[in-house]
């Protein structure tokens, strides 16, 4: 998606703004690195705001996957804590059998 701002990639680029450095601009930064239309100030803005509101999203989706992980690898802690406190009775039985003898 082309936002019609190519004017400003050799400014942007000379100054070294990265994808985390943009993400913290504001209007007078943006005038700072010689963006002077006040439009092209407002479409980067709404922009970044929309950006900013999908990288949260995505934040907010990757923390309720890892509660999940989470939750299972408790619950699977629990199921093995049950299995080896409960006595086996093949074991028990085998190690009966050897008394016998």
């Amino acid at each position: 998606v082309s936002l019609n701002l190519e004017q400003y990639v050799s400014e942007f680029s000379a100054q070294n703004v990265n994808g985390e450095y943009l993400l913290q601009l504001d209007g007078s930064k943006l005038k700072a690195l010689g963006m002077t239309s006040s439009q092209d100030r407002a479409v980067i803005k709404k922009k970044l705001k929309e950006m900013k509101a999908s990288l949260e999203k995505a934040r907010k989706a990757q923390e309720k996957m890892e509660k999940q992980r989470e939750k299972l690898r408790r619950k699977e802690q629990e199921q093995l804590q049950r299995k080896s406190k409960k006595p086996d009775k093949c074991s028990s039985d085998a190690t009966e059998g050897t008394n016998e003898q």
